[in-house]
């Protein structure tokens, strides 16, 4: 299969979550099993910065954004680098950037201090219309356009315009990939006129929304196989819950929303080898580095160091969506209460968040140690020091966290919803003595079943230390490589061809 995915987020060269993530690793791990596979992208100006070689190529053309508005750009050139260690990654995916400076060397992707930029509507819809010329100009075929988030999601209507003049391309399939379903791409209908379509084609059928272009609503009714990545957050998003108002469009598309859980990169993130810990360890010895790891962890952070006082890790944007306001209420009561716990955070975010952890930081600096900010290397150092990771999110598409803490033997506390629900298992009574838990749920979306969850795993992990153990190592075990996730994508590649071409042909 030739396959080309369509992405504004790839490591190493742009990235605000964990998009990034499955567009920088997905692709290699499919074209390692024999398929081909490309990257279209902005070229942001983050891409100078992503220490990867870039090149210019003899591809250049013009979008006709309007009348009066001809936006010219160009091609350049990279590939999404190769693990030397890993044989396995031996695939070349090139990656081709659509370098137009006026829409995309900004200091950001998709925003500044003051909010969205206000042209976003243009400058992404000049991406999806400059990605399907480009797709023409690089002369090889396409059976498959993979789109990813709303950014892209126009490319499926605009592959099924009829009148598209804008490049005229044989029968591809398209698939759209839903990452979050909160950010949606809802602008005006003003902007409808960017697509270079008539007004015949603003319908509810493609691309009109309650009179408003929603960039995201047009791929999933348009696309031939809407995907997203868990298979509890495939059926969330169809409830007026978690489908921020696209629930029923979701319900009415031919084929059901695809579950793919994401994978790990554990080249990167993997215990025996990783280069940020004072010492490495395996399913087999585990126990003791992790005592050394907590110790010279708290020595870093500033915390007493004490081998038997249970730290718990937190790593992640600072928002109510990620669960703070359970968070914080249940810390500070461990804090004002001086329960025997210790806490280290990493993150940034809301900015009232920001200052209440400084505020308990300075109260509180023998329990708790907040770093407002990324480090990847302390990212690294929580998820193997901490004796459980605290992740109680309101919501969660898929998670990547949780699934460094399984691979770190860091037990995880996390609310049932998405990519949590799918892949930590409760540690009830019955899933303790079978040997299957890997953590801990919360009984509902509140500080006092926080709490409770939080006590299940303290009284598991110091009254019952070889069911502790068994639960430590079963998490560790477990399969999250993108490997078994990029089995899954290539089946529903081939269904979705299959599809395609059926829909094509009438029968």
């Amino acid at each position: 299969m030739n396959i080309v995915y369509l992405t504004t987020e790839a490591v190493p060269f742009a990235k605000t979550g964990g998009l990034a993530d499955v567009c920088g690793t997905l692709p290699k791990v499919v074209a390692a099993q024999g398929h081909r596979c490309a990257v279209i992208m902005p070229a942001f100006s983050s891409i100078e910065r992503s220490l990867q070689p870039i090149e210019t190529t003899d591809i250049s053309f013009a979008v006709p954004m309007s009348d009066q508005k001809l936006i010219g750009c160009r091609l350049l050139k990279s590939h999404l680098p190769k693990d030397p260690n890993d044989p396995e990654d031996s695939a070349e995916v090139p990656v081709y950037f659509i370098d137009q400076p006026q829409y995309f060397r900004r200091p950001s992707l998709y925003g500044d201090a003051n909010g969205d930029y206000h042209d976003n509507a243009e400058r992404f819809i000049f991406y999806c219309r400059a990605a399907i010329i480009a797709m023409t100009r690089l002369g090889y075929p396409v059976d498959l356009v993979h789109c990813n988030d709303w950014q892209s999601a126009l490319v499926p209507a605009l592959l099924r315009a009829a009148s598209d003049n804008v490049a005229k391309t044989q029968p591809i399939a398209t698939m759209l990939s839903i990452h979050n379903m909160a950010y949606q791409g809802n602008f005006g209908f003003d902007a409808f006129p960017w697509t270079g379509l008539s007004w015949d084609h603003f319908r509810p059928e493609s691309f009109e929304y309650y009179n408003q272009l929603n960039f995201l609503k047009t791929g999933v009714v348009t696309s031939d196989v809407v995907s997203t990545v868990s298979p509890t957050y495939a059926l969330e998003i169809q409830t007026p819950e978690y489908g921020c108002g696209l629930d029923s469009i979701l319900q009415g598309i031919p084929q059901p929303v695809a579950g793919i859980i994401n994978g790990i990169d554990t080249n990167i993130w993997n215990p025996e080898t990783d280069p940020h810990l004072k010492r490495n360890y395996s399913v087999t010895d585990w126990a003791d580095a992790k005592i050394d790891n907590k110790l010279a962890l708290q020595a870093e952070v500033g915390l007493p160091q004490d081998p038997d006082v249970p730290l718990l890790g937190l790593i992640g944007r600072l928002a109510d969506q990620k669960g703070w306001d359970l968070i914080l209420p249940v810390l500070k009561q461990h804090l004002t209460e001086s329960r025997p716990t210790q806490w280290v955070v990493l993150g940034s975010g809301d900015p009232k968040i920001e200052t209440q952890l400084r505020e308990l930081t300075e109260q509180h600096p023998e329990q708790l140690a907040a770093y407002i900010g990324f480090s990847d290397a302390l990212a690294h150092r929580i998820e193997a020091s901490s004796d459980m990771f605290i992740m109680p999110s309101h919501y969660e598409p898929c998670g990547l966290n949780q699934l460094y803490s399984l691979r770190y033997g860091t037990p995880c506390v996390v609310t049932k919803t998405g990519g949590l629900a799918d892949t930590i298992v409760d540690a009830t009574p019955e899933n303790v003595a079978a040997n299957l838990a890997t953590g801990f749920h919360l009984n509902d979306s509140s500080a006092g079943a926080l709490d409770h969850a939080i006590n299940r795993a303290l009284q598991l992990r110091y009254h019952s230390p070889e069911k502790w153990k068994n639960l430590v190592e079963f998490g560790m075990s477990q399969d999250w490589t993108w490997r078994k996730s990029a089995d899954q994508y290539i089946q529903l590649y081939a269904r979705t061809i299959s599809l395609n071409r059926r829909r094509r042909s009438g029968s």
